[in-house]
């Protein structure tokens, strides 16, 4: 499986440390949060909330650099959309694995 990292960000940010921390301090207050907002949508069964949760969630996994990620999330928006939860525990692999990433910048 692929493994998150800090390319993006760094590409992006530059020698601008302070702006990297900046970056790295959003994703570690707003990851958890949508994660969790994703997590009671689902539990709620509001499929459509929860395709809303992924489609913010998304742009966490790209920044991170999950590029094979992305594609499973975005397939898996689809697939809330239309009611389903098929690749529910891939992308449940995916958040864990970013969370544990996050936790340790």
């Amino acid at each position: 499986m692929e493994q998150p990292n800090l390319n993006y960000i760094n590409q992006l940010c530059g020698e601008d440390d302070v702006f990297k921390q900046k970056m790295i301090d959003i994703i570690k207050k707003e990851l958890p949060l949508e994660i969790a907002a994703y997590h009671e949508s689902i539990e709620g069964r509001d499929y459509k909330l929860a395709a809303e949760g992924v489609h913010k969630l998304k742009h966490k996994i790209s920044i991170l650099g999950l590029e094979k990620s992305y594609h499973l999330a975005h397939e898996y928006e689809d697939h809330l959309l239309n009611g389903t939860l098929e690749s529910e525990d891939e992308f449940e692999s995916i958040l864990q694995l970013m969370q544990s990433f996050v936790n340790d910048l």
